[in-house]
């Protein structure tokens, strides 16, 4: 007799725990900015504050559209305008505010930024100004630790950049920069974090 009672209550108490580690899963959408007037002019955007375009406004509302029924909990953003504009658009349909962090900035791409990027020599030696990739990913964890401790268990929506988003999915995944794909404008990802 006590051998069954142990056996039901088993199933009890592995519900309880699943429903426990569901609650405590933290969902992540990773969102690329829309597209912006230096993404067309091909120019090398990095830190600077960016404009969307009309494209990048109407890509932002298509995206909203498609998030509008979604249980979100938060909107988090880069605090650079391209990203902070298409991150307002995504939470008005949620009547939420925008949350900054410079964690979320696009790489500081030193003394590239503002060229034209087909003539940047990226084969020669990079000039030291350049964010390092080890900093971009040490950055990359700084923003996951900070999704985690302030909003474990909530939905969130992250707009940020097309290589800061790269470099979390690499560290989140274990993988290479290189063996992530590029995000496209507005495009949208999921990343679970327990």
């Amino acid at each position: 007799m006590q051998m069954y009672e142990k056996r039901a209550k088993e199933p009890i108490f592995l519900r309880t725990f699943v429903a426990k580690i569901e609650r405590m899963k933290t969902k992540l959408y990773l969102v690329r900015h829309g597209e912006t007037t230096d993404n067309v002019r091909k120019i090398m955007q990095g830190q600077t504050q960016g404009e969307l375009t009309e494209t990048g406004n109407e890509q932002a509302h298509q995206l909203a559209q498609q998030l509008q029924n979604w249980k979100i909990d938060v909107f988090v953003s880069s605090d650079l305008k391209r990203s902070i504009d298409t991150c307002r658009i995504l939470a008005l349909p949620h009547g939420l505010d925008v949350v900054q962090t410079a964690l979320l900035r696009e790489r500081d791409w030193g003394s590239f930024t503002g060229q034209y990027i087909p003539d940047i020599p990226l084969n020669d030696p990079w000039p030291e100004d350049i964010e390092s990739l080890e900093a971009l990913k040490a950055r990359a964890q700084q923003f996951l630790d900070f999704i985690r401790q302030n909003f474990e268990g909530k939905t969130v929506v992250a707009v940020g950049h097309g290589i800061i988003n790269k470099a979390i999915q690499a560290v989140h995944f274990g993988k290479m920069m290189r063996d992530v794909a590029r995000m496209s404008n507005a495009e949208i990802r999921y990343l679970e974090l327990t």
